[in-house]
């Protein structure tokens, strides 16, 4: 591909990639927070149903007070009670969804009682414990008992929009340009992210944070795009996989600011904040080459050109003409000919039968479409297994996410050490993605997942240091599998559906995020269900990645045709002389995918 020889004659990583990269994955950083804000947003502290006056004495078990706040913090079974006593000699049974009033009890405050009692719905009245949580929107809107299933929503819902958005901004980013989607994007994740503070009922709040996980992931899956098309093939790999170190971040902010702040639309200002200054400069972003070149818009590809020459302080000898492929060279004359004033007629008429061709090809590219995935079976078989890379990708991340919460300790802590053993995966895949290609890097990622989830099951579950042992290795290699599929998308498809690709696998990545909470409820049937599922999976999958071509070292692709040449042509450099044998061409005709 032409277009990479930029990265050849101005640098990989330079400079002015280097301020580019940069900028744009700080504000990445707001969609790992955006992303995880609902663990705090949606916390449910512990309560009792409505207390009656004047609360003289408070028991459960073997725990006593004169006030509820004295042990609610206490209060953690769900089928039980505090048993109160008022000043007027009334004594009740709190519990968190119905209280009952005790008919005839002894003067003496017990905890068990054996007489009569009668119960009493809760009619949206709770007492809450604000030892650990001051303010939640489950608090403000009463979203326990009979719509606790409210307050469950939240996550699902924001990963529904997720994963529209991510199809959505995915396509639009290839017809209007990646700069404008990002700057589009990061402005909204902002001014959302306010209004969702503001949110007046549940149900506000519900739609605001539904288009904010719209315009989040848009953001997230044109980023990786960008970055991908501003810096070279020999540091695209940690610079992709960087990225989700990035998202981590944001994971470790919101432990962060989740501990500190404990009122939630308080909580969720701040969080919106951590990122505002990126509005400040992401307006001086310039589109990228790729898509410059793509839509043949050679004089802003030669200004960008220089720009990029001048910032790393070197000489621009390079002309957009240069990158144009051997069969569009006839563009650049006609540029020649626009700038001569003595044959501007004979230009005008060369640039009507010149534009009357790019309107025919226009025409012909506004059709792409999904559909283009699946253009031949080469295409629809890699569409296939990439799509399964993405879903088992989201799946085992956040069930062995959800599974961690239930390790026990500080929830901060638990939450933050939950993005942190994500960037050391990042390194490490970066690395292997570099030495041992991206498919051989994928799947013993896959396999390996497959294969610590299924020791889960066999190990005995008293051996407390061990099953976490192999939840962390599941985490870890999951992630690597994870954070490389973004770069191996970016690779396998061209150009003109580069976005769509992306867009079109995170959406399979947010289908497997909404089914991820699904499947640990089905840990109630058999403990070992969610890790048998995963398991399986990403075993399957993994052997089914080893069927994809390798992209190391391959430039980027901006044709079809192209794309689905990759890995053939490889093999025919590797031996020509096979080439030529009639039997071994059949063979080279079914190449893998």
């Amino acid at each position: 591909m032409s277009v990479e020889r930029i990265f050849d004659e101005l640098g990989h990583f330079k400079r002015f990639q280097a301020c580019l990269y940069f900028a744009a994955v700080f504000q990445a950083i707001a969609c790992g927070i955006h992303y995880l804000a609902s663990v705090f947003l949606v916390e449910t502290p512990n309560f009792v149903c409505g207390a009656p006056a004047n609360i003289t004495d408070v028991l459960y078990g073997n725990v006593s007070g004169t006030a509820l706040e004295d042990v609610l913090p206490s209060f953690k079974d769900a089928y039980s009670y505090l048993a109160v006593k008022t000043s007027t000699g009334d004594q009740w049974e709190l519990g968190r969804c119905q209280s009952a009033l005790r008919v005839n009890p002894t003067d003496f405050l017990s905890y068990e009682f054996d007489g009569n009692k009668t119960t009493i719905v809760c009619d949206q009245k709770f007492v809450f414990d604000h030892s650990q949580v001051i303010q939640s929107i489950v608090t403000d809107w009463n979203l326990v008992c009979d719509e606790e299933w409210l307050a469950q929503l939240c996550q699902p819902t924001f990963m529904i929009g997720v994963m529209i958005g991510a199809l959505v901004f995915g396509d639009i980013a290839d017809r209007v340009g990646r700069v404008k989607i990002l700057m589009v994007t990061s402005s909204c994740q902002f001014v959302l992210g306010v209004l969702v503070a503001f949110s007046p009922n549940y149900y506000w709040f519900l739609a605001i944070r539904f288009v904010l996980a719209m315009v989040s992931s848009g953001y997230l899956v044109v980023v990786f795009v960008y970055v991908t098309e501003f810096t070279g093939s020999k540091v695209r790999t940690w610079t992709s996989m960087h990225v989700h170190a990035a998202f981590a971040v944001g994971i470790m902010v919101v432990s962060l600011i989740g501990y500190l702040v404990r009122t939630w639309w308080i909580y969720q200002i701040v969080l919106s904040l951590v990122t505002s200054p990126f509005l400040f400069f992401c307006w001086k972003f310039p589109e990228t080459p790729f898509y410059l070149m793509a839509k043949g818009r050679l004089r802003e590809t030669q200004a960008l050109l220089e720009r990029i020459a001048s910032t790393n302080g070197l000489e621009c000898r390079l002309r957009a003409e240069d990158l144009l492929e051997p069969e569009d060279k006839g563009a650049s004359d006609l540029l020649e000919k626009r700038d001569d004033g003595e044959k501007q007629e004979e230009g005008e008429k060369e640039a009507e039968e010149k534009e009357g061709e790019e309107g025919q090809a226009k025409a012909a590219e506004k059709k792409l479409s999904i559909l283009d995935l699946f253009g031949s079976w080469r295409m629809t078989g890699r569409t296939i297994i990439v799509w399964a890379i993405w879903f088992i990708g989201s799946l085992g991340y956040y069930v062995f996410s959800l599974g961690s919460v239930n390790l026990g300790g500080n929830k901060y802590l638990n939450l933050f050490l939950a993005g942190a053993v994500e960037i050391p995966s990042y390194l490490v895949g970066s690395y292997a993605m570099d030495r041992v290609g991206r498919k051989k890097t994928c799947a013993p990622g896959l396999i390996l997942a497959g294969v610590a989830c299924m020791l889960m099951i066999v190990v005995p579950s008293d051996i407390h240091w061990l099953v976490t042992l192999l939840s962390m290795i599941g985490k870890f290699s999951i992630a690597i599998a994870f954070g490389l599929i973004y770069l191996y998308t970016c690779e396998l498809y061209p150009t003109i559906i580069r976005s769509l690709a992306v867009g079109s696998g995170s959406m399979m990545c947010r289908v497997g995020s909404v089914v991820a909470p699904y499947c640990v409820y089905l840990a109630d049937y058999w403990i070992h269900l969610p890790q048998l599922i995963v398991g399986i999976l990403a075993f399957i999958f993994g052997v089914l990645t080893l069927m994809l071509p390798e992209t190391l070292g391959q430039p980027l692709t901006t044709s079809l045709e192209e794309a689905q040449n990759l890995g053939v042509n490889a093999k025919k450099k590797s031996s020509p002389k096979d080439s030529k044998d009639p039997e071994n061409g059949l063979e080279m005709a079914q190449q893998r995918l």
